[in-house]
């Protein structure tokens, strides 16, 4: 008769077990997050500088073109063939390499007459070949203007100026940016009561080159007054870089 007995006691030794195993499991977790909580983000301080530095060119572009006309479009690319021919020579007498003269583009056009109420009129062909010429000696500029238009050049759309090399100066305009970024984190640290602790991240744009204006229209009107030598000024050039960098305070 005693085992009865016994089987009703064990169910509820049972149930107390899984109820202190169930207490332990709901305690512990909420223990070991709270140990384990993510430290809160850093303070952080994100800025953009740019430094600038001025260079003297060394070297200048020329792009002009050749523009003919003939009743045929035959006529018109043979007219300008013979001309453009004749300036190449006038190029390569001035000294100027193969590898400097780059045809931009040759365009052949029909030309029209339009009268009210009547259909166009085709008049002709315009043949018009663009070259982009690259002088390595600055101060052979002018006189590659006036030898290009005595061969036979009646259009000249630009003229830049730039640097061969221009790594260093971009380097020099880098470290600018940095300095700058530095001393103005740690301004506005100081102000904020913190210290700057490291750079984060540090992240450079595309560099930017400013060319001052050239004044084509008074060149022309200067070699089509039969003026000896163009006269060319180069001025300088504005060569920047904007750096931007995020800085971590504390």
């Amino acid at each position: 008769m005693r085992a009865p007995n016994i089987l009703r006691k064990m169910p509820l030794l049972k149930t107390t077990a899984v109820l202190a195993i169930a207490t332990g499991l709901f305690v512990t977790p909420v223990a070991f997050a709270a140990d384990t909580l993510p430290p809160p983000p850093p303070t952080t301080l994100s800025l953009s500088a740019t430094g600038e530095v001025s260079a003297t060119p060394d070297m200048a572009t020329i792009s002009f073109g050749v523009v003919t006309s003939g009743k045929t479009a035959a006529d018109a690319m043979k007219a300008n063939n013979v001309r453009m021919n004749a300036v190449m020579a006038a190029l390569k007498a001035a000294g100027i390499a193969a590898k400097d003269i780059r045809t931009s583009s040759l365009n052949l056009n029909p030309q029209y007459v339009y009268k009210d109420n009547l259909p166009p009129q085709l008049t002709g062909y315009e043949a018009r070949n663009q070259v982009t010429v690259r002088v390595n000696d600055l101060s052979q500029t002018g006189a590659v203007i006036d030898a290009t238009v005595k061969a036979g050049v009646n259009q000249i759309d630009q003229v830049g100026f730039g640097l061969k090399n221009d790594d260093a100066v971009l380097d020099q305009a880098r470290q600018q940016a940095v300095a700058t970024l530095q001393s103005r984190a740690q301004l506005y640290a100081s102000a904020a009561g913190l210290k700057v602790k490291r750079i984060l991240m540090i992240e450079e744009g595309s560099p930017n080159v400013v060319r001052p204006p050239m004044p084509m229209m008074a060149m022309r009107d200067k070699v089509s007054a039969g003026y000896e030598a163009t006269p060319v000024s180069a001025g300088e050039l504005q060569e920047s870089v904007t750096v931007s960098a995020t800085f971590e305070l504390q």
